[in-house]
This record gives structure tokens, C-alpha cells and sequence, in this order.
């Protein structure tokens, strides 16, 4: 048996989700109007990605985040950048804010918070997207009744083969640990599939690809630029923009850039954070070369086509490559 019931939205105790004006990322594919002036609480993946979609429709959007970026679980830069792009579209911002009620009346809601320093901001819309984010769908399976526990996360604990305290039950996607990812499932789906044919499966959790799917959109795989910090490696940036770009600026999609980290010894790619037209699908090309252990001096010696987006990423290589970008 594989365990594999997903997740569902997340909310704050104090919050009465009346999936009418108060709403989830459910209820906000099926509004039957565009909203005045939204107010997205969360400015994590799902919160700026919908929010974007509203905006580009007409709609006010105002993100209240308790962090001080938004996608605050990719690199620094990515959420920047973002933040500068989205803002074109009629963005507002309150970082490092606190949420500390949300009332619904009539056809308006009223979202109050609190910023670092305890001064109070009052928000007024017709909808408030809650999206803080989600967790796993694990209550109500009878989960006890075969031994099987969860921790303070409603998650399941498995082992390195995605397998249960109950020998013959497998867990994968969202009820488990990790990014909560659809591709990020489907490789775990395949690996318990290949244990039980008796194979030696195996999943590299840090190249599993991250992607935010606004516009310019944002991907992301391997180390970020703090977590290098942090564990005390040694590595080089080298970056790249989107407006020195050729197919970019024929498309007119020239907000942007491609930051490439590489150790600083060996040039071995740690890390690519992106942000810019089919972000989304240029990061496979990284993905391919961090599986494979590549140097940014592989990549920069690599023909890419001319023009492509992909050209971006062999500049940033090159740039991280004693600054040797080409197009700059």
C-alpha cells in the first residue's frame, strides 16, 4: 500500500476560512469576479503566484508576509527581484508584518497587522486569500489503527526507501517530509515502484527543482546563496541579466536574471536561482548539469543556440567563470 492523499491549505487559528470572501487557493481558481483589491496573506509560492494572476486581470493586490521576502525559502535575490517585478503590476507590500485578525462583512473584509516595531496596519478588501501554506491531508485515514504515527506536522515518518513503521506501507508526496512538489511526488512514486520490483532506487533531494510560476517566472535548484553561508563552503556568483539578452529583448521580457553559485575551488555548480521568461523550463538544463557534477566552465564552453533564453544561463557560467560574460 502507498500512502499518497496529498496536502491541503494551511490556516492561523483565529482565521474563519468562509471560502466566500476569506479564501484559500481553492476557492480562489473559481471566483466569478475579479476582486478590487485582494489581500494575499503569505507572500510564499501559491500567495504571489496567484496574487500575479489577479493583478495582471485588473485587481489591487496587497501581500502581507511575516518574513522580510517574499519566497523566502528560495535565494535572497530571487524574492528582490520579484518583488521589483510584480511591483510593476500594482503590488503592495508589508514585510515583516503579523497578521493578528481577519473579519469578514458583507462583501468586505478588514485584515489587521503588526510590523516589527508594534505599530498597526489596518488592510480593507473584498477578498483575502489565506495562503500561508499547506499541510499534510493525514487525519481521518486510520492511520493509528495499523501503528503507523504522525509528527507535530501531520507527517508521516518513513525511511530512506519512503517506507513505513508497517513494513508493506509506503508513503510518498506531501504527507511526507520535503518540498511539496507534484514532480518532487511523482520521482518518489517511481522509487517505491522500483524498490518493490526488487531495484536499488535512489532520489537527490537537493536537485529537485523549485519553480514559482508567475510571470517572469522564477526557478530554482541546489544550494542558495545563504545556505552556502551558513554550511561555511567556499563558492563564487556569477549572474546574469535578462535585459542583455537578445530573445529577451525581442520578446520584450527582459526583467530578470540568471545567478549561477560554483565552488570556489573545484567550479563545481552548487547552485542556479532564476528569474525571467521559461524560467520554468531553462532550469532542466541545470538540473541536467548538477546530476552530472559539471563546472561553470563546462557549461560556458557549451554551444547554445543564438537566440535563446538559454544563452542567459552560459553567460552567468562565464561570469562566474572569472567574470568572462560575453553580452554584458
Amino acid at each position: 500500500m502507498i500512502i499518497a492523499t496529498g496536502s491541503k491549505p494551511a490556516s492561523l487559528p483565529f482565521i474563519n476560512i468562509d471560502k466566500k470572501r476569506v479564501i484559500t487557493s481553492t476557492e480562489a481558481l473559481n471566483l466569478a469576479e475579479i476582486p478590487k483589491h485582494m489581500i494575499v496573506i503569505g507572500g510564499g509560492v501559491i500567495g504571489v503566484e496567484l496574487g500575479s494572476v489577479y493583478a495582471r486581470l485588473g485587481a489591487k493586490v496587497s501581500v502581507v508576509e511575516y518574513l522580510d521576502s517574499l519566497v523566502p525559502t528560495m535565494d535572497k535575490t530571487m524574492g528582490k527581484e520579484l518583488q521589483k517585478v510584480l511591483k510593476k503590476s500594482g503590488f503592495e507590500y508589508y514585510l515583516n508584518h503579523k497578521v493578528t485578525g481577519v473579519e469578514a462583512k458583507g462583501k468586505n473584509v478588514k485584515v489587521v497587522c503588526e510590523n516589527q516595531k508594534g505599530e498597526i496596519v489596518e488592510l480593507d478588501g473584498d477578498y483575502c486569500l489565506v495562503s500561508i501554506g499547506r499541510k499534510p491531508y493525514t487525519e481521518g485515514l486510520g492511520l493509528d489503527k495499523v501503528g503507523i504515527e504522525t509528527n507535530n506536522k501531520g507527517q508521516i515518518e518513513v525511511d530512506e526507501h519512503l517506507r513505513t513503521k508497517v513494513d508493506n506501507i509506503y508513503a510518498i508526496g506531501d504527507v511526507i517530509k520535503g518540498a511539496m512538489l507534484a514532480h518532487k511526488a511523482e520521482e518518489e512514486g517511481v522509487l517505491v515502484a522500483e524498490t518493490m520490483a526488487g531495484q536499488k532506487p535512489h532520489i537527490n533531494y537537493l536537485l529537485i527543482p523549485g519553480v514559482v510560476y508567475t510571470w517572469p517566472e522564477v526557478a530554482s535548484v541546489g544550494y542558495t546563496e545563504e545556505q552556502l553561508k551558513e554550511h561555511g563552503k567556499p563558492y563564487k556568483t556569477g549572474s546574469f541579466p535578462f535585459k542583455a539578452s537578445g530573445r529577451a529583448r525581442v520578446s520584450m521580457d527582459t526583467d530578470g536574471l540568471i545567478k549561477v553559485l560554483a565552488h570556489k575551488e573545484t567550479d563545481e555548480i552548487l547552485g542556479v536561482h532564476m528569474i525571467g521568461p521559461r524560467a520554468a523550463d531553462m532550469i532542466a538544463e541545470a538540473v541536467v548539469a548538477m546530476e552530472y557534477r559539471a563546472s561553470a566552465e563546462d557549461i560556458a564552453r557549451m554551444s547554445h543556440a543564438h537566440p535563446t533564453y538559454t544563452e542567459s544561463f552560459k553567460e552567468a557560467c562565464l561570469a562566474a567563470s572569472d567574470n568572462r560574460a560575453l553580452h554584458v
